[in-house]
């Protein structure tokens, strides 16, 4: 500063203190307005333009987020902290208030800047088939958090005039306060890295977790929060720190596999299981998914009664039931059907009967995994269930309806 006072008082101009500083303010105001001017009417502009006509993904990421923008106001910041040490006296007012704002503004643009960084590699990992997946916006919100407490911790000491190392050592007191006050970030923080590192949830996932009433796919996982979105169209959100400490299904493999699995069970009325008589023998012995079976079985069966069957009795000998014919038929069918996986699980099992008589149980996969399509794959599969079970005389155990009673008071009346 005195050296700018003596080369204008060289040229004849005498100036006092309070001239000098004017001026020198109005210089580092000028190179500031110049270098806006240039940075981002000129050199951003033409960036903004060529991005926007480019081809190139990064570019057009870049300027959306405003990472260029942000880094000229850093520069800008830059060289008013520059000018003012150059220009003004070390340890003045003036120079002490004008390094001060340079620096609090190029530390919030720093950090600004940063976050749009952040945000550029987020957009682009998203774009990535191996990374588009992964809970990353979670840990970046985490680092965001942690950025934005530093800069704040550098922001506070120097506005103090303390050491940075000063305020962290007196955090350690306040560590507990800190605990509860950003419990949910840092438990988000360390979620979203567990989730990451063992790839137990991905955006587009089929989560389910009944006890936050979600059922539906993932649209977003932050650092606080994980969204889902049912099939009704609803928006659950779930702590992200509750997918590690409690369970929930994740239906992503079953849409991996390519295959979805029906297991639902129809209840046969027991009365009406019985052996298999000659006549709905011939009967059933016309169908071609069962006639293989029925002739072997008629074969193996006979062979046993002629070695070991005595008499008439069906105590001794072998035969029969419509309950088997009807598993058996039931197997080649889904075997034969067009929608339902052979290379997976497939059988038609009993399970305990119960009140409801004998539970005759489907556990197949189908070859699509579309919710609408594997519904009607399933119905289309128990309609036929529901429409051939008598052929074998069998009754689908029901409980009796209203129309059942009144047909019972009628038959009484009747009488």
């Amino acid at each position: 500063m005195q050296e700018l006072i003596s080369t204008i008082r060289q040229l004849g101009i005498d100036i006092n203190h309070t001239t000098s500083l004017v001026i020198i303010f109005g210089i580092i105001f000028l190179t500031a307005v110049i270098l806006h001017v240039i940075l981002h009417r000129l050199v951003l502009r033409a960036f903004e333009k060529r991005a926007r006509a480019s081809s190139h993904l990064w570019l057009q990421i870049i300027t959306q987020n405003k990472l260029f923008h942000r880094l000229a106001f850093t520069v800008q910041g830059i060289v008013v902290n520059a000018q003012a040490v150059l220009w003004l006296q070390k340890g003045s007012d003036a120079a002490s208030v004008l390094i001060i704002c340079a620096q609090l503004w190029v530390m919030l643009y720093a950090l600004l800047s940063f976050f749009s960084l952040l945000d550029v590699v987020l957009n682009l990992s998203g774009k990535l088939t191996f990374a588009s997946q992964l809970p990353l916006k979670g840990i970046f919100q985490g680092v965001k958090l942690v950025s934005a407490i530093l800069v704040g911790i550098l922001i506070i000491s120097l506005l103090l005039g303390q050491s940075p190392a000063i305020l962290i050592s007196g955090l350690g007191a306040m560590a507990a306060v800190l605990m509860l006050v950003f419990k949910d970030p840092i438990l988000g923080l360390v979620a979203g890295i567990q989730l990451s590192a063992n790839d137990m949830l991905r955006l587009g996932d089929w989560l389910e977790m009944p006890k936050y009433g979600a059922d539906g796919a993932v649209t977003d996982i932050g650092l606080t929060t994980v969204k889902v979105r049912n099939w009704d169209n609803t928006i659950t959100t779930i702590p992200t720190w509750s997918l590690v400490s409690d369970s929930f299904k994740n239906w992503s493999g079953m849409s991996a596999s390519g295959g979805r699995r029906i297991k639902r069970s129809i209840s046969i009325d027991t009365t009406s299981i019985h052996f298999l008589d000659e006549q709905e023998r011939q009967r059933l012995i016309q169908a071609k998914l069962l006639k293989p079976y029925m002739d072997e079985r008629h074969q193996e069966i006979d062979a046993w009664n002629q070695q070991h069957g005595h008499g008439d009795s069906v105590l001794n000998r072998r035969k029969m039931t419509n309950i088997g014919t009807f598993r058996v038929y039931l197997n080649a069918y889904l075997r034969n059907h067009p929608h339902i996986r052979k290379d997976m699980t497939l059988m038609v099992r009993q399970l305990a009967p119960d009140a409801n008589g004998l539970p005759l149980e489907i556990y197949a996969f189908t070859n699509t995994v579309v919710w609408a399509e594997y519904e009607n794959i399933q119905a289309d599969i128990f309609d036929h269930i529901f429409a051939v079970v008598e052929e074998f005389g069998l009754r689908i155990h029901q409980a009796p309806t209203g129309n059942d009673i009144r047909s019972l008071a009628h038959v009484r009346s009747s009488e």
